[in-house]
């Protein structure tokens, strides 16, 4: 099964703007992303909506930040993604006739909504200036020039 990786790419490119002093463009933002500018467009169009991100037409336009990142938490962006599916695994049958089956998708059915629950609850412990400052302390301890177009096959 395919994972989805959209709130780790969403989280990317939200860090890549905290980084910079202006706007940025879709098209600089895919080239980070290695994806293209529709992808971008689409994704930062539903964080507009919530408020996250702006973006600007014209001149010297694009995506930028427009929320406080001590007060946005990961689970905040996953509910304005729609809040995907956590987890890749399931139960077989939803309903099945076996009763050992059922036996099954009850336990396994416990085990997945707990795992969730961990999940949502660490997902709204960790904010976006969390994130921004471990990337701050990895810069300082790699030491390197980090660009968003440059360096985005090492960020």
């Amino acid at each position: 099964m395919k994972r989805d990786s959209r709130l780790s790419g969403v989280l990317h490119v939200l860090l890549h703007l905290a980084e910079l002093d202006g706007p940025a463009t879709s098209e600089v933002l895919a080239k980070a992303m290695h994806t293209h500018p529709v992808v971008i467009r689409r994704i930062l169009g539903g964080l507009r909506e919530h408020g996250y991100v702006r973006s600007e037409k014209g001149h010297g336009g694009g995506w930028s930040l427009a929320c406080d990142q001590d007060k946005v938490s990961l689970r905040d962006i996953y509910d304005a993604l729609g809040e995907p599916s956590l987890l890749a695994m399931g139960n077989r049958t939803e309903s099945p006739g076996c009763l050992v089956e059922q036996a099954v998708n009850a336990a396994l059915d416990q085990a997945f909504q707990e795992a969730e629950r961990q999940l949502l609850e660490r997902l709204g412990e960790v904010t976006l200036a969390m994130l921004s400052a471990d990337f701050h302390e990895r810069f300082k301890a790699y030491g390197n020039h980090h660009s968003l177009v440059e360096n985005s096959h090492a960020s």
